[in-house]
Parts: C-alpha cells; sequence; structure tokens
C-alpha cells in the first residue's frame, strides 16, 4: 500500500483563521482533554491531538525512566490544540505540538512552531516540513464506523442519504475537528468543491448536528443512538479492542464502487518559545526512534512514520485499508483556501 505524501508548498504568509470558537476551559474539560501545562523544571508538556494516549503513556513512561524528564501531556481536539498554544503566546506553556492536517500547517503559517533540529532522516521527505518545522509522527486515515446493526460491507455514499439515517448520522464539524475537516476533503477529492457541498447540503437531512469531537461520537455508534458516524483507522480500531465495542470499521463506496480515503496523520512540531526546548527535542527523538515507533501497529493501530517499519507492516491498520484507494493530499493548498471552503459549507448545510 503506497502512503501518500504529506504534500507541502512553501506558503507565503497565511493569515488563516478555522472556525474554532473554543476556550482553554474547553480544551481541557472537552474532547478527551486532559492534563495542566507545566512549569517545572524537568517537564515537558506536550499539546496533543487525542487518539493515541495508550501509546503515549507507554512511550513517556519510558522515556521518563531513561531521561529523569518527566511529560504532561495535554489532549485535545485538533483545532483546540493548535487554538491554545496561539492563545498563549504571551506566556507560552506547549513545548511539543502534535495535531493533524491541515492544523499543523496552520500553527507553521501562523509561526507558532520552530525548526526542532533533530534527526528525521527515517522519515520520508514528502512526510515532513524540508524546514525542519514539522514531522509526521504516525499515520491514520478516515474511515467511517456502523453501528452492529448495520451491514456495511457495501455501504455507499448514496446510501447514507436514505430516510432510514435521519437522525442516525453524524460526522464531526469540519474545521473544528480534524476527521470531520477530512471529511470535506475526501468528498472535494472524490466530487469536485460544488458537488461535496451538494452532497453535503442533502446529507443534512439525515446529520444529527455538529460535534467537535470525532471520539465522542463512537459511544453513541456503539450504543445504537446513531447508525454511521465518522471516525479514523487508529482511533476506532483501538477503541473495539479495548472497550469492547462492536461497532464496524468501513469505507463508503461511490458510484463506480470504489472504496477511497485520505490520510490524517499526527504530525508533531516544537513550540515556539518551548519552555524546556531541549528536553522536548529529546523527547521527539525518542517519539521517532524505531523502537517506539515498533510498537504504533500493536499498541495504537497506526501506521509508524519510518520509511524502514512502514514496509513491514501486514496486519492492523493495512489489514482494514486493503482494497481502499488512498487519495492524495496538499494540505497546504487546503489550509490556504479553508476559511473560503468552511464558509462555503456553512452556508451549504446550513450550520
Amino acid at each position: 500500500m503506497r502512503i501518500p505524501p504529506l504534500t507541502r508548498r512553501r506558503p507565503t504568509r497565511l493569515a488563516v483563521l478555522l472556525l474554532a470558537a473554543t476556550t482553554a476551559a474547553a480544551l481541557t474539560a472537552g474532547c478527551g482533554g486532559t492534563g495542566t501545562g507545566s512549569s517545572g523544571g524537568d517537564t515537558v508538556t506536550v499539546y496533543s491531538a487525542d487518539g493515541v494516549g495508550g501509546w503515549y503513556k507507554n512511550r513517556f513512561a519510558e522515556f521518563t525512566a531513561q531521561t529523569g524528564i518527566a511529560v504532561d501531556l495535554v489532549e485535545a481536539g485538533s483545532g483546540e490544540v493548535v487554538n491554545r498554544v496561539d492563545k498563549e503566546q504571551s506566556n507560552p506553556q506547549a513545548d511539543l505540538v502534535v495535531t493533524l492536517p491541515p492544523f499543523i500547517q496552520k500553527a507553521e503559517a501562523a509561526g507558532l512552531l520552530q525548526p526542532s533540529g533533530i534527526d528525521t532522516s527515517a522519515v520520508p521527505a514528502a512526510d515532513k516540513d524540508p524546514d525542519g518545522t514539522y514531522v509526521t509522527l504516525a499515520n491514520n486515515y478516515l474511515c467511517f464506523i456502523a453501528n452492529g446493526s448495520v451491514d456495511a460491507s457495501a455501504l455507499t455514499w448514496d446510501d447514507l442519504l436514505k430516510p432510514e439515517y435521519k437522525g442516525k448520522l453524524q460526522y464531526s464539524t469540519p474545521g473544528q475537528a480534524g476527521d470531520g475537516t477530512a471529511v470535506l476533503i475526501l468528498l472535494q477529492q472524490l466530487l469536485g468543491k460544488q458537488g461535496a457541498l451538494d452532497y453535503l447540503g442533502r446529507l443534512q437531512a439525515n446529520n444529527v448536528g455538529p460535534s467537535s469531537s470525532t471520539g465522542k461520537l463512537q459511544a453513541k455508534v456503539d450504543k445504537g443512538e446513531l447508525l454511521v458516524a465518522n471516525g479514523d483507522v487508529q482511533m476506532n480500531l483501538t477503541t473495539v479492542r479495548e472497550k469492547g465495542s462492536t461497532f464496524s470499521v468501513f469505507f463508503p463506496a461511490g458510484a463506480d464502487g470504489k472504496r477511497s480515503t485520505v490520510a490524517v496523520p499526527y504530525v508533531m512540531g516544537l513550540a515556539k518559545g518551548a519552555p524546556h526546548k531541549d528536553a522536548a527535542s529529546r523527547l521527539m527523538t525518542y517519539l521517532l526512534g524505531a523502537e517506539a515507533q515498533a510498537k504504533l501497529g500493536p499498541e495504537a493501530f497506526a501506521v509508524p512514520a519510518r520509511a524502514e517499519l512502514r514496509a513491514g507492516e501486514t496486519a492492523g491498520p493495512t489489514t482494514v485499508l486493503r482494497g481502499v484507494e488512498v487519495l492524495p493530499v496538499d494540505w497546504t493548498k487546503v489550509l490556504s483556501e479553508l476559511d473560503a471552503d468552511l464558509a462555503a459549507y456553512q452556508k451549504a448545510t446550513g450550520s
């Protein structure tokens, strides 16, 4: 399976503001948010999109045991992570930022990141910033989930428009959640921009409403409150294993029967003004190391960022993605057009 690039063009200074009207309080209270900023001497503070908490817990414990440097984790939605870093610029708290595209590109364009100086040679060039500002940590992919009562094996995009899904379908909000933004981007790839808006406008008749958290939709689908929701491969497979969820993971087919998705990788960067820059760089190096990366598949159902480890992936997410085309995305271009795209999306859906 070919892993698509995190295609990046060198942007001009982009004045891009995503529509994620959240507060610092919501960051720690919502979307599975945990932790608080740290002012300790030997502590690295990581602001991260939620989803790989189990893998983090084990790697951070190992890192602390080896170095004596503690790690304080704050988890939230993809857009919320960047929003908080931006709000704290007068008094930076985060050392390391991990989020999904296009939010990592937003952080870079807004000057919220700095070159880390670490060795990223094991990661393919297409999956990192040539100036060293950000690098892929783990690969992940957009998917959908269905309640156990639904045979999702042959579900198409058109099927989701059927009356039986009215009030039983929900997807996370583009511009607020990385996976929700990926839904919009995937449909743009498949149908063109206007075609995507037309489809989502029709889908709105079935949509329960906005959601800033993709993760919270899992329990609703499992209980049958929803029949279908969006998700991502890594998070959903982890929930099935750890919580015994019975929902199925699927990829809606197009009119031609082909199933497609886009990559939504976890990407990390060193925060501008990081209070513990050297310690954070050591943590970045550790997380990109072969030993830590090799455990992404078994522990988190994510695909390693290191090229030599990707080639050996034969289970977990790789199995789920068989027969699914992964479409390449120029996330920097996405970011430059996202303001207009989100405004058009809101108009088309009345949200």
